[in-house]
């Protein structure tokens, strides 16, 4: 299946959705629903560099503020349409990834990573005494209750809801084009052996600067709606240790080598995590993902995805 024909197939999959949640008229399920979708979101884009190039970020919850606090500017400057709001994010948070890219990317391992850990520290202490966006006591984003479109009155979690259904099925469109491509290739061949692609022609560095950007770019549109969805907004939520955990938890569980791995380990992670909010508290939120991270390390190390593969080339097998 070529790209056209999978963005068709994902288009008509995101509509079916939309309009069951729609018909079913249960407000939670717009609210649970954004949430997943924002990690599906989030997963996605952490694979790009983690999974397909082997860099461990840490930093996914930076660049997941970024797009955010763009929009508490915006919002603050001259209100946008959520679109446009996340076209920005992309934008702010790609900039942003291109230049930590170039400074850290010498960095290998552990060291990267402790890189992009600080990243998000030095983000977060600039927000905290940015006044204009709030500062460390937070900004409020006041939304309306309903949006009109042609004609119609839609409640606003519902759009929001569409505009994160319409991103997902772009991230997921833009990761899967990558993996088959030859940008793809060359990210695969810097995961299993950087020192040998380089020594064989690839050109390291300026795939690495690619995965970085579009990596960051959409985080960042995963966190442009963010202050609308939750309507006040402050740095240990925008910053939360959760959206750093999870983005890296879900392509695990799911796999990491293939698009399907993240949208797969963010349905099953981000279902249970929501049941669990539901019904127990949203503080085992983290519990629950460390429990799952240490059974499927265990029980498949390559992800759902992988474990499948496996089984399936096992059962081909003479």
């Amino acid at each position: 299946m070529n790209t056209t024909k999978f963005l068709s197939v994902a288009t008509v999959i995101a509509a079916v959705t939309l309009v069951g949640a729609h018909w079913y008229q249960v407000s939670y399920l717009f609210f649970a629903g954004y949430v997943l979708l924002q990690y599906v979101v989030l997963a996605t884009a952490w694979n790009i560099l983690g999974g397909y190039c082997g860099y461990v970020n840490f930093g996914s919850a930076a660049f997941f503020a970024l797009g955010a606090y763009a929009t508490v500017v915006m919002h603050k400057f001259y209100p946008l349409p959520i679109p446009l709001l996340i076209a920005l994010g992309g934008v702010v948070s790609g900039i942003v990834g291109l230049g930590t890219g170039y400074l850290t990317l010498r960095l290998r391992g552990a060291f990267f990573a402790i890189a992009t850990l600080a990243l998000a520290v030095v983000l977060q202490t600039l927000i905290v005494n940015w006044d204009y966006v709030g500062g460390g006591r937070g900004a409020y984003i006041v939304r309306p209750e309903n949006i009109q479109i042609a004609g119609f009155a839609i409640p606003y979690i519902e759009y929001l809801f569409a505009m994160m259904l319409a991103l997902s099925v772009i991230a997921l469109t833009s990761a899967r084009t990558i993996e088959r491509s030859r940008l793809g290739f060359g990210f695969a061949a810097i995961r299993d052996d950087e020192v040998a692609a380089e020594a064989s022609g690839v050109e390291t560095l300026r795939l690495k600067l690619i995965a970085t950007t579009v990596s960051g770019a959409l985080m960042g549109m995963a966190g442009a709606p963010f202050p609308y969805y939750i309507g006040y907004i402050q740095p240990a939520s925008a910053f939360g240790l959760e959206y750093a955990v999870n983005s890296i938890a879900m392509p695990m569980i799911g796999g990491t080598t293939s698009w399907s791995g993240p949208l797969v380990g963010a349905i099953l992670l981000g279902s249970v995590q929501q049941y669990a909010t539901v019904t127990i508290s949203s503080a085992v939120n983290l519990l629950i993902v460390g429990l799952m991270l240490v059974a499927f390390v265990i029980i498949a190390p390559r992800g759902l995805i992988g474990l499948v593969q496996e089984r399936l080339r096992a059962w081909r097998r003479p």
